[in-house]
């Protein structure tokens, strides 16, 4: 049914367009090969709810694979305005308030002032403008929620481009304008703009239907500033009947976009939606994909759609369910994994996209692009494997009680997962704690790594495969030797590039070895040591309560059944966060809250009759060969009754030493591999890790 509504539209709408855009033939929706694949879900890129979600853009470039179309659907019935040719690019926008940054006729100065605020918050637009005198270019940053926040704006654009604005000042601009009238081709209407283009003036060709075109000029923040601009023009231009735009009124604001090319003003076509409650959708052909440049050049199957959301731009891709899950899975887990494991992935995938589309939680989209919901990343991780997967369970969803489970899933849940009560707070059968001893895939090729004292009193670790064990030092310390040259020493047990390494050691150098663990993977990891000063400004606004002005102690007080944390004490004053899972964002980025801390400032005494005494590392008294002395700077050596040495370090820092990776929540995708490679099948696999649950086909 709606084929045919779409081809008696576009036949009716008939063979007139904008130049160099004549197209034949109807467009129809994205399906799966043999057409089955009729549910949707709609996934949110662009989109400021606040804290809930914000990823924001003052314009999305899409380009197109295929003939595609834009327009509007009414009365559920699809009216294409704009089409597009295979190849092509365009720009869209949504109108609000937005400060004019700068207008100029040298491109030189125009290129410069983009640049800069493409450094900044204020990211630009940039539009080339025909007028009367020639063409000039206009800047402008945003949209912004409301006045309040683009008057601050001003001042930030001001000094961003201090000294390069040309004589130009900054200033608001609104959504509200005054038509100069109707018009049947886009020609005229460009004509008439540039004849009203110049000074304060800012004229617009606009389409508000298939084929038709007005002239607003704009754009006014407040009804009395609009009423004085019709006045204004009216008086100047007595000939031309001028009259209120209605906010309501869906239109595209048709512009010539030169921001992406700085080298020289090349310009794209731009079309800026206008109207409250508008949607524009932007449709491919078939199911050719749409790239997205602003998504790091991604290709997205299915529909777009542009919207105003708290007034920024909101771009939701609405994409056949199956079609989606090619990209989840794929951007979830390796497409080498076995069979079994991408199925389980699947079916989990799936019970968390039907859901979250019935919850709706971002307004105007179920889920969106990040693992806030779930990975998303179009075509361009894709594989045979996966397709295969997605396509072996098509449909099938968990269900537990008559409904859909959410299907939540982490990376590693070091050996245990969790209960929901270690995550949320409460209880859900569903997620109750099971052994996932086949998160040890993970480690399955990775090597082990030394935890080494250099000379200078630093500590780091080295990789296995670098050195050689050697003999113990005079004080029984055992030592290894460097075998290859510039050898790095990581600050944890793993590579970093983004993170400088403590030293460098090549052949022959000596180090003193304090321990031996495994590389820091999804499996197990160590963090740290993180001074109190890092601890409290990660902790800034996470706890109801403030913490204490300086940490001397940190320890964990709580656990839940799978051992995870779910309290900690600060110099004996809980860490209040809203849910137990918030503590990995609290102390600064932890994988997972399965971990133990441990103080490298102080050390434990277990003296006659059981009883312990704490010493801080500095200050210690020391009995030596030559007599008592005074440790004061940290760094000391203590071995321990396991005749293992350790070093504590001057001043309170803490690490932290744990395993998994992620919430910890029902589907391991280690654990699931694990489980696939020992032979397992997806279903075995599914009711290990979801309590009480039943897979269905949908």
């Amino acid at each position: 049914m709606k084929e045919r509504q779409r081809r008696a539209t576009w036949a009716k709408w008939g063979k007139g367009m904008l130049a160099g855009l004549m197209l034949a033939g109807a467009l129809h929706l994205p399906a799966s090969a043999d057409g089955s694949d009729t549910t949707l879900v709609r996934v949110a890129m662009y989109l400021d709810l606040g804290n809930t979600y914000k990823s924001t853009a003052p314009a999305v470039t899409l380009k197109t694979a295929a003939i595609a179309e834009a327009g509007f659907s009414v009365n559920a019935v699809w009216e294409p305005w704009v089409r597009f040719s295979a190849g092509e690019a365009a720009r869209f926008s949504v109108s609000g308030l937005k400060v004019k940054a700068l207008e100029s006729a040298d491109w030189k100065t125009v290129a410069a002032a983009i640049k800069k605020l493409q450094g900044s918050v204020d990211k630009p637009v940039a539009y080339a403008v025909e007028q009367a005198g020639g063409t000039v270019y206009r800047v402008y940053t945003g949209p912004y929620a409301n006045e309040g926040e683009a008057q601050t704006a001003v001042g930030r654009v001001g000094q961003t481009l201090a000294g390069s604005l040309g004589g130009s000042t900054p200033e608001v601009r609104g959504g509200l304008y005054v038509s100069a009238g109707s018009f049947a081709s886009l020609g005229e209407a460009e004509s008439l703009s540039r004849t009203l283009n110049g000074g304060q003036a800012e004229a617009y060709a606009v389409m508000t239907g298939p084929q038709q075109y007005a002239v607003w000029v704009g754009g006014a923040v407040t009804p009395a500033a609009q009423a004085a601009l019709q006045a204004s023009l009216g008086s100047q231009h007595p000939g031309i009947s001028f009259t209120p735009v209605q906010s309501v009124v869906p239109a595209l604001i048709v512009h010539r976009d030169v921001t992406l090319n700085l080298d020289t003003p090349y310009a794209v076509n731009h079309y800026e939606l206008h109207g409250e409650g508008a949607k524009l959708l932007v449709r491919d052909e078939g199911n050719a994909p749409l790239q997205l440049v602003e998504r790091s050049d991604r290709k997205y199957r299915g529909d777009f759609e542009i919207s105003q959301v708290n007034g920024q731009l909101a771009l939701v891709n609405e994409v056949p369910l199956e079609q989606y899950l090619y990209s989840v899975v794929a951007g979830e887990v390796p497409s080498s994994w076995p069979q079994e494991a991408l199925k389980a992935q699947a079916v989990a995938a799936r019970s968390y996209a039907l859901y979250n589309a019935g919850l709706n939680k971002f307004k105007v989209a179920g889920l969106v692009d990040t693992t806030l919901s779930q990975v998303y990343y179009g075509t361009n991780q894709e594989a045979a494997s996966i397709t295969q997967a997605v396509d072996g369970t098509a449909g099938e969803v968990l269900v537990a009680g008559g409904n859909i489970v959410e299907g939540i899933f982490s990376s590693n849940s070091g050996g245990v997962t969790a209960d929901a009560t270690e995550v949320w707070g409460n209880v859900n059968s569903v997620y109750a704690s099971v052994a996932s001893t086949e998160d040890t895939a993970a480690q399955a090729s990775l090597k082990s790594w030394y935890h080494v004292l250099l000379s200078g009193g630093l500590t780091g670790y080295v990789r296995e495969d670098n050195v050689a064990m050697s003999a113990t030092n005079s004080a029984g310390l055992a030592q290894l030797t460097v075998t290859t040259s510039n050898v790095m020493v990581r600050k944890l047990p793993l590579i970093q590039s983004d993170v400088e390494p403590i030293g460098k050691l090549n052949p022959g150098d000596q180090a003193i070895v304090l321990d031996k663990v495994q590389e820091s993977s999804s499996y197990a990891w160590i963090r740290g040591p993180f001074t109190s000063e890092e601890l409290l400004k990660t902790l800034k606004g996470k706890t109801a309560t403030e913490p204490p002005a300086t940490i001397s102690n940190l320890e964990v007080t709580g656990r839940g059944p799978s051992g995870r944390v779910t309290q900690i004490k600060a110099n004996g004053q809980v860490l209040d966060v809203r849910y137990p899972d918030a503590f990995r964002s609290a102390l600064n980025g932890l994988p997972s809250t399965l971990f133990d801390i441990v103080p490298t400032g102080r050390y434990t005494v277990q003296g006659a009759g059981g009883t312990a005494t704490t010493e801080a590392a500095s200050g210690t008294t020391v009995l030596s060969a030559t007599g008592k002395t005074t440790a004061g700077s940290g760094g000391m050596v203590v071995m321990g009754s396991d005749q293992q040495a350790r070093v504590v370090e001057s001043g309170n820092r803490f690490m932290f030493v744990g395993q998994g990776n992620g919430h910890g929540l029902g589907l391991s995708q280690w654990g699931a591999k694990g489980m696939a490679d020992a032979g397992y099948d997806y279903q075995a696999i599914l009711q290990h890790y979801y309590q009480n649950v039943t897979i269905v086909k949908e």
